[in-house]
């Protein structure tokens, strides 16, 4: 296994750690406006607030192995997806202001102005990121030059617009298992059908993803003809997602939330296999593409970084743990509440 391959491995790492954590974090945004009242919009909140800011330093990291490993796919990216990648910055930085500047005021207005723009932010991050994948997958026009020949509309069509409403319903079902978890009393309640709505309304969008992409994207099960092994992921992201609605039944949602991780897991898994070894796909011609080749820094770069990764992604990891067991159980308001 080449240096490439390894980074390009530990970036699907990168990626799945931030679409797990932040996941959710998404999720509780998007079911935010669901709550009929000031305490129980209080007690969402909070129930990431100790959390979120942490979560988003897997994109940051992602980000910033993307422009050391592959910094020609990076440029390429980020020129591609400019007015997309500006859409999503607004959008994750009025989350944050949102659940900051929130309770500054008990002010009813001020705290509703608050409430739909954190809700609306965490739905339109969702969406974009929704988008970007499907763009990735049907392919970005590309030149020779390693440059973005289109225009902004054409991040915009039937598949990709279909991406991003499968991205929000994933995130607001992974959302809800999770606040379940964290709340009691009545609203617990209300998150009880909140979570059979939201995984009825993932489950379709699932099935059309599904068909849509094995429809127009013939391309996406090439690598799994080479390699049949990852056929099993395929299965086991099949049982994941059936054993969500059998959890809740059953009123276990600490084995719905496990396999609502391992979904997402898998889905990111199953992207990479379809997407390698390219990085963005060039709709004008396959020889256009980038990918972990064409696109990375030199062996020596990609050597020392892993030395780095080595070193530093226990910190992140070991940083992650400590939080979420300081911050484990169900969510209570108190003076440093939100």
């Amino acid at each position: 296994m080449s240096l490439n391959d390894i980074w390009f491995i530990l970036m699907g790492v990168l990626l799945t750690a931030y679409g797990v954590l932040d996941g959710f974090d998404f999720g509780v945004g998007i079911l935010h406006l669901r709550a009929s009242t000031d305490e129980e919009r209080r007690l969402i909140i909070n129930s990431i607030g100790p959390l979120w800011d942490g979560n988003e330093v897997w994109l940051v990291v992602f980000g910033g192995a993307l422009f050391a490993a592959f910094p020609n796919a990076y440029a390429t990216a980020f020129s591609s997806y400019y007015v997309l990648f500006m859409m999503l910055l607004c959008a994750l930085i009025f989350r944050a202001v949102s659940i900051e500047f929130r309770s500054k005021k008990e002010h009813l207005f001020w705290r509703q102005v608050w409430d739909v723009s954190f809700s609306l932010s965490s739905t339109m991050a969702a969406f974009l990121f929704g988008v970007i994948v499907g763009n990735l997958f049907i392919g970005l026009p590309i030149g020779t030059d390693m440059e973005y020949h289109g225009r902004i509309r054409d991040h915009f069509n039937a598949y990709t617009l279909l991406m991003g409403c499968f991205a929000v319903s994933a995130c607001a079902m992974h959302g809800s298992i999770y606040l379940y978890l964290k709340t009691e009393g009545e609203l617990q309640k209300k998150v009880h059908g909140w979570m059979w709505q939201t995984f009825a309304i993932f489950l379709l969008f699932y099935m059309l993803v599904t068909i849509f992409t094995l429809m127009q994207i013939p391309d996406a099960v090439a690598n799994f003809k080479r390699w049949p092994w990852a056929g099993i992921v395929v299965v086991l992201n099949v049982l994941a997602i059936a054993n969500i609605p059998r959890a809740i039944h059953l009123n276990r949602p600490g084995y719905a939330f496990a396999s609502s991780i391992c979904t997402l897991a898998a889905f990111t898994f199953l992207f990479g296999v379809a997407m390698y070894p390219n990085l963005l796909v060039s709709s004008l011609d396959p020889t256009f593409s980038l990918n972990i080749y064409n696109a990375a820094s030199s062996q020596k770069t990609l050597g020392i970084m892993l030395i780095v990764a080595a070193m530093g992604l226990p910190f992140v990891l070991s940083y992650t743990a400590v939080v979420y067991w300081i911050f484990r159980g169900k969510v209570q308001l108190g003076k440093m509440s939100y």
